[in-house]
């Protein structure tokens, strides 16, 4: 496949002075890291108090609910939960299409874009009534959840997640087998980076839990004031 042409003013400015600059994006820093584990748990808990006591950021429960009721004959209540799992697939491939499409662009990168529909999506769930639109805010917080796991895979250099936290654990745990087995210093670090992602998501749920209290469900618009700082972020690139 054909990958798009380079765009922007900084690659037209690279080229008139001949020489491509390589430039780091802040998208895998650990502040930014944590912003989006905020916002992780903050939908988390607004999804489970608000809109049908579900969690709309992973699937496994989907996927477990999806199989008994489809073996109970329930049919349209297995479609119930079929919906956000499709939502969550096409989060993934909207996330690929963006980063093929933008992946040379100069002057946004790609996951800035992500963030941005990610903040467009929270803003019409916001606007959409409780009760009757539940399942319409669930499949579209399940489809910006799948672009935020599937555009932000990585944390320093380690792979992490900022949605869930099972692997989070599974990863800060073995870090520090590896830190108490070997002494290796740079491992507790990792292990403590883990672990304040971890933090940040039991943060970001309690501050969900506070705020469903006070806005109810326009509560959700606290999240795009983290995306907008962490958009912000990765605005600033230092050559490598």
């Amino acid at each position: 496949m054909k990958k798009p042409p380079p765009c922007g003013t900084g690659f037209i400015l690279q080229r008139l002075m001949g020489q491509k600059l390589k430039q780091k994006q802040m998208s895998d820093s650990l502040t930014v890291g944590v912003l989006l584990a905020v916002v992780g748990g903050f939908l988390d808990a607004y999804t489970y108090l608000l809109r049908g006591h579900v969690f709309a950021n992973a699937q496994t429960g989907n996927i477990v609910l999806l199989g008994l009721s489809a073996a109970q004959g329930e049919f349209l209540k297995a479609s119930y939960y079929l919906l956000p799992i499709l939502a969550f697939l096409c989060g993934v491939l909207l996330t690929e299409w963006i980063r093929s499409r933008f992946q040379n662009c100069q002057a946004i990168h790609w996951r800035q874009l992500v963030v941005a529909v990610e903040m467009v999506l929270l803003v019409i769930v916001a606007f959409l009534p409780l009760g009757s639109w539940d399942s319409a805010a669930n499949i579209m917080i399940s489809l910006l959840c799948a672009m935020q796991v599937e555009g932000f895979r990585k944390i320093l250099g380690n792979a992490a997640a900022t949605t869930m936290c099972t692997g989070n654990l599974r990863s800060a745990a073995e870090r520090f087998y590896l830190f108490w087995t070997t002494g290796d210093p740079s491992r507790r670090t990792e292990s403590l980076h883990y672990c304040g992602i971890i933090l940040s998501f039991i943060g970001g749920a309690a501050l969900g839990t506070f705020c469903c209290r006070l806005f109810a469900g326009q509560a959700v618009l606290i999240c795009c004031g983290f995306l907008l700082l962490a958009f912000g972020m990765m605005s600033f690139r230092n050559s490598r």
